[in-house]
């Protein structure tokens, strides 16, 4: 009997593929990424890591390139937490109420710009943005109403806020206290990234260095004193709304991080004492698996630096847990519909990458402030996605996958050298003073529009398919008489509040802040007696001065 022929060997690798089936027929621009990275074809066997147990892992288990906990969402599903702010305090308050009782879990704090940047509502600066695209907040009579009726002992607050977050949270700490609640049973987060601030979204109030130290003794404070507080979120986000790239959001957002780390260690607190509580934020943009290995890889990163480089024993200090928002960048005035379908793709790639909690923004969010029917959407575009897309069913379903590990190992490659040029320019502080990350920020985005300028990269509405779709959407107005009304507020808390101890509190302030005294006692001090966030912002100037940015070109 003659033997059958031998069939050829299966290809088991993308150029041996290539070699049986020949080229493909290319569209080169659109399998260009987001961020500019060409995208092969094919993804092999031959693509994943060389030592893949080690590199990928399981859930729960270092490096967490799979998940930080054993059974995320079999466990329990992400915080779906809504950020919500606009007019005052009483207007936010209603709209807190509203979220939680259509099934959000946490609470995310937007303020508005006067706030951001450390001026009260009162002050010529703020005149047109009082309550504009966030909540209003002078004094620490604002933030007891804006959580009335809400037990700050039980529910999870999210703060956006970065330059005045010592002082926002010194008003949140008084609050609770007036509720009864002391701070060590408060759990949450501020922002308080204020390195982004410089790279990114450029809201600051003090030059560099003593912004530094000001979120270094919040750091501190909390360490001993709000030990379930989140003291800062490193934020990726904003870097990358300011137009990075997958690549530099994470590697300016890690290695702001690790920056804030090494501070701490100066100060002489041990890194297992502080490192649990640090929490990162990043953005979710469009490009789908992209983002699932920037996740994948900022856990792998974070638990090795803080292992290995900076000797932390404790398993909790290796964790990366983060929230996530969805492209806010990505959204479209054109065809604003087309929205809902982005937000619950990104929103899909955030619960995929392993999520600690999420926030899904609104289709009408690239016009004005959401209206509550957008909310509602939004909200359960995240309940749709928990409940019936089977997406929680098993833990990290696209663990082992060719394409996502090799974009996992190409994302950690290329923060790594980001990382060995920042150390050579000194550091992430000196990076930043030199404008480093900004002008590599300003050189993506431009690189990008170019693109979408071309028609190279297609956006839905906007450079292709733009016929229709383009009816008039219900947006929310705010009440023009809404800032008359809390300029009112913030002068009537200056006339009932005993002036001689706001003075006293301000000048302990100014002493201290030329020393190395711990300021957040100083603060809690002047929150109590209702000094406001702008007086408390000039008396820091007064002893530190203000900054004023080189313009990157």
């Amino acid at each position: 009997m003659t033997p059958a022929p031998s069939s050829p060997a299966a290809p088991t690798t993308f150029e041996q593929w290539q070699e049986v089936y020949g080229a493909l027929p290319e569209r080169d621009a659109e399998f260009v990424s987001l961020s500019g990275q060409p995208v092969r074809p094919l993804y092999t066997e031959a693509d994943l890591p060389a030592d893949r147990e080690a590199a990928i892992g399981l859930p729960g288990s270092f490096p967490y390139t799979r998940g930080v906990y054993p059974s995320m969402y079999r466990g329990r599903l992400w915080t779906m937490r809504q950020f919500a702010g606009f007019g005052t305090a009483e207007e936010t308050n209603e709209r807190f109420r509203y979220l939680l009782d259509h099934g959000q879990t946490g609470l995310s704090t937007a303020f508005d710009m006067p706030s951001l940047m450390g001026h009260d509502s009162d002050s010529p600066r703020s005149l047109g943005e009082v309550g504009r695209e966030g909540v209003a907040i002078d004094t620490t009579v604002d933030m007891e109403d804006l959580f009335r009726g809400i037990d700050l002992g039980a529910v999870s607050v999210s703060m956006t806020i970065n330059a005045p977050a010592a002082i926002m949270m010194a008003y949140y700490v008084v609050a609770a206290e007036r509720q009864g609640v002391p701070p060590e049973q408060l759990g949450g987060t501020i922002q308080a990234d204020i390195l982004k601030e410089y790279i990114a979204q450029k809201e600051w109030c003090f030059p560099v260095d003593p912004a530094m130290r000001l979120l270094g003794d919040m750091i501190q404070w909390c360490s001993t004193e709000m030990p379930r507080w989140h003291p800062v979120s490193i934020s990726g986000y904003h870097i990358r709304e300011a137009g990075a790239t997958a690549q530099q959001e994470l590697a300016f957002t890690l290695k702001d991080g690790l920056t804030y780390v090494e501070q701490a260690i100066e100060r002489g607190l041990d890194v297992d004492d502080f490192a649990p509580r640090l929490s990162f934020f990043f953005n979710a943009q469009i490009d789908f698996f992209e983002e699932i290995a920037k996740y994948r890889a900022a856990r792998r990163i974070w638990a090795k630096e803080l292992r290995d480089t900076y000797g932390a024993k404790n398993p909790k200090s290796w964790l990366m847990r983060f929230h996530t928002q969805t492209a806010g960048v990505s959204l479209t005035a054109q065809q604003p519909l087309n929205n809902i379908t982005r937000t619950a793709i990104e929103a899909l790639a955030g619960v995929l990458g392993g999520t600690q909690s999420l926030h899904t923004n609104s289709y009408d969010e690239a016009l004005a402030l959401p209206t509550e029917d957008a909310v509602r959407i939004a909200l359960r575009t995240q309940q749709i996605i928990a409940h019936e897309t089977g997406a929680t069913s098993t833990i990290d379903p696209l663990g082992g996958s060719y394409y996502v590990e090799a974009l996992t190992d190409q994302m950690e490659a290329a923060a790594y050298d980001y990382f060995r040029r920042i150390d050579e320019l000194g550091g992430m502080v000196e990076a930043v003073k030199t404008n480093f990350c900004q002008r590599e920020i300003a050189d993506a985005s431009y690189e990008l529009q170019g693109r979408i300028d071309a028609g190279d990269r297609i956006v839905v509405g906007v450079n292709r398919y733009t016929e229709g779709g383009d009816d008039r959407t219900p947006l929310l107005h705010i009440d023009p008489t809404l800032e008359r009304k809390q300029i009112d507020r913030v002068n009537a808390v200056r006339a009932a509040r005993e002036g001689a101890k706001v003075e006293e509190a301000l000048s302990a302030l100014r002493a201290a802040a030329d020393s190395p005294s711990n300021l957040m006692p100083l603060l809690i001090d002047a929150a109590r007696v209702h000094a406001s966030e702008g007086e408390i912002i000039q008396a820091l100037q007064d002893v530190w001065g203000s900054y004023t940015e080189t313009p990157v070109f």
